[in-house]
């Protein structure tokens, strides 16, 4: 009898591990178990170990051993409202502000684009995803270069100061105020194409029966279309509301204390404590991950009662309104996208970057190709013993680091997530399906900065030591990536009817054969954005980085190190060159393979 429930156990498993997808979901969700697992537990033990030479080596009396004084000092001592209360506060105004900016301006850009005659909607369309496309910094740079003042911030003038005289108020030029609007302005193109796809793709019947029925404008809007859009709205909430918890780069160059930002400057004498702060951002995370979740289940479905089929007409804006409000917008993201690249040139070109005091001589020769042309002369004038950005080695190093970490990430990260979103999608119903998707998507909703501090604590111990190498970046950027091609695989395979895999198995074309004759070939574009998204996003990645190597390893960390000096110029010239490598790299893959971010809404 025992020998017969052994034979049909071996049975059940050897058919089981017969089917392909089955044996991709144990693999990955080992992989993906491990990956998320480990710098998870790794970051909670750093919260409860001492930590020789900072605080709670000091108030134990210890150099080593466990201990719960981070947790008692964080959150009780004289120090608690300044280390926690209030970067709290902040991250939680931040992503909030934030969230609302990116949902009314992405998604009323949306509206416009895809429901009215506006004009120029085609370039509008293209360009307003330069934000998103760009480094997160990019904007706040730009406005520290037109509103920052000797008057008020204590910097060099501005554009706005010293071509204008105009001296923008502290709480304009740093904090919360900026903060929230740059991150808005980064983050709309999420809601854009979120929205802007339903938007587009909405069933014309649902107003055209509402519109029949003399239903009011305003109850159309409320009751149906708002209904509609909610999924979107949701959707991007979870995404930015994740991205903007961990970001470090906006509040720090708009001098905003985060929890993000905190972690930085405590890690050195508060290790233990930042651990904590860490954990705080990861919570956040999983919190908006289950309201997300819990809201899907009152999601509403909708029957027409009358109403003919057809395209709902565009609502008309009147002959001037069409061209007024396309102006308004075209002026807008010539600030938040073009702009951007003329200002990092220009700065590169000032004798003091950031000092636009030349405006008011009007002298043209005060201009300088120094800091990109020194090559030998290193006791040149501001250089602090640095060769110009064409003859810099670090900087050009820095580059290639940054090519060879994202192309490894976009190639590993594609590759795991084309087999995870392949396996999902043929056993999706399946509790081993289920927990691999949810267990590769949630390193995406954990803030970045969290991800890092977790995987830093991991690869510093005598254990595993990798920090300050490329298999670090390339592990950490591999597992955060993961979801963007997961989804993007697990999205396009569900399209697929699963009669063309079955009639190649009864012509027994091998597995392999079958992937790559057949059903790669047909999904190749979502599958090739799978590869494309974490290239794209890895070239400008900072938080998720900063705390894994040092400068020269990449350029976003270069960069940071360059602002450290004083070399503003520098740090224009990286800015520049990474918009320039990301645009171009863009529009490259727009062209071989007609994929865009907005294809499908407007562009």
């Amino acid at each position: 009898m025992e020998n017969k429930k052994m034979k049909i156990l071996w049975n059940n498993v050897k058919t089981f591990f017969s089917k392909p997808y089955n044996v991709i979901l144990v693999l990955t969700g080992i992989l993906v178990t491990f990956t998320t697992v480990a710098p998870i537990i790794a970051i909670i033990e750093d919260t409860f170990k001492i930590h020789p030479g900072t605080i709670d080596a000091y108030l134990t009396g210890k150099s080593s051993g466990y201990s719960v004084v981070n947790y008692i000092d964080l959150f009780t001592s004289s120090m608690a409202k300044n280390n926690l209360w209030n970067p709290l506060l902040n991250t939680v105004i931040l992503a909030i502000g934030t969230c609302v900016i990116a949902i009314v301006f992405g998604g009323l850009f949306a509206y416009l684009i895809t429901r009215t005659n506006m004009a120029f909607r085609k370039y509008l369309s293209s360009i307003f995803i330069f934000p998103y496309i760009m480094p997160q910094w990019t904007l706040a740079v730009v406005w520290q270069n037109l509103f920052n003042s000797n008057a008020v911030t204590g910097t060099s003038n501005g554009l706005f100061a010293s071509a204008l005289g105009i001296n923008m108020p502290l709480w304009w030029c740093k904090g919360l105020f900026p903060s929230i609007l740059i991150l808005g302005l980064h983050y709309a193109p999420f809601a854009y194409i979120l929205i802007g796809g339903i938007f587009k793709n909405m069933d014309a019947n649902l107003e055209e029966a509402a519109t029949i029925l003399d239903t009011p404008p305003h109850k159309i809007l409320t009751r149906i279309t708002l209904p509609m859009i909610k999924p979107a709205i949701l959707s991007t909430i979870l995404l930015v509301c994740g991205s903007a918890i961990g970001s470090y780069p906006v509040p720090h160059y708009l001098g905003l204390t985060t929890l993000a930002t905190k972690y930085v400057s405590m890690n050195d004498k508060y290790a233990g404590e930042a651990s904590i702060l860490a954990i705080i951002m990861m919570l956040f995370g999983v919190a908006i991950m289950f309201l997300n979740q819990m809201s899907l289940h009152s999601r509403k479905n909708y029957t027409t009662v009358t109403g003919k089929s057809g395209q709902i007409s565009k609502v008309n804006l009147g002959r001037v309104g069409k061209y007024a409000i396309a102006i308004v917008l075209v002026i807008i993201t010539f600030f938040t996208s073009i702009f951007p690249i003329i200002s990092f040139a220009f700065e590169t070109f000032l004798p003091n970057p950031g000092d636009y005091s030349f405006l008011y001589t009007h002298n043209i020769n005060n201009l300088t190709t120094k800091w990109w042309l020194t090559s030998e002369n290193i006791t040149e004038s501001g250089m602090y013993g640095q060769t110009g950005i064409l003859y810099n080695k670090t900087i050009w190093s820095a580059f290639k680091g940054t090519i060879l970490v994202a192309v490894c990430c976009c190639l590993f990260a594609g590759t795991i997530g084309t087999m995870i979103g392949y396996a999902v999608s043929k056993n999706r119903r399946g509790k081993l399906a289920g927990y691999v998707n949810s267990m590769a998507f949630l390193p995406y909703l954990m803030p970045s900065v969290a991800v890092g501090v977790a995987y830093f604590i991991l690869f510093s111990g005598d254990k595993i030591n990798l920090f300050n190498t490329y298999t670090a970046l390339i592990i950490v950027g591999t597992v955060k990536y993961i979801p963007f091609a997961s989804r993007s695989a697990l999205n396009s395979m569900l399209q697929l009817s699963g009669e063309i895999e079955e009639s190649a198995i009864i012509q027994d074309v091998p597995w392999i054969k079958r992937m790559t004759r057949i059903i790669i070939p047909i999904q190749k574009s979502s599958i090739i954005s799978g590869y494309l998204l974490p290239f794209m996003t890895c070239l400008r990645e900072l938080s998720l980085f900063m705390l894994l190597c040092t400068q020269g390893f990449i350029l976003s960390t270069t960069l940071d190190y360059f602002d450290e000096m004083g070399l503003y110029a520098f740090s224009s010239g990286i800015n520049l060159i990474l918009i320039i490598t990301i645009l171009v790299s863009n529009a490259v893959v727009n062209k071989v393979t007609g994929a865009s971010l907005d294809e499908g809404i407007g562009g």
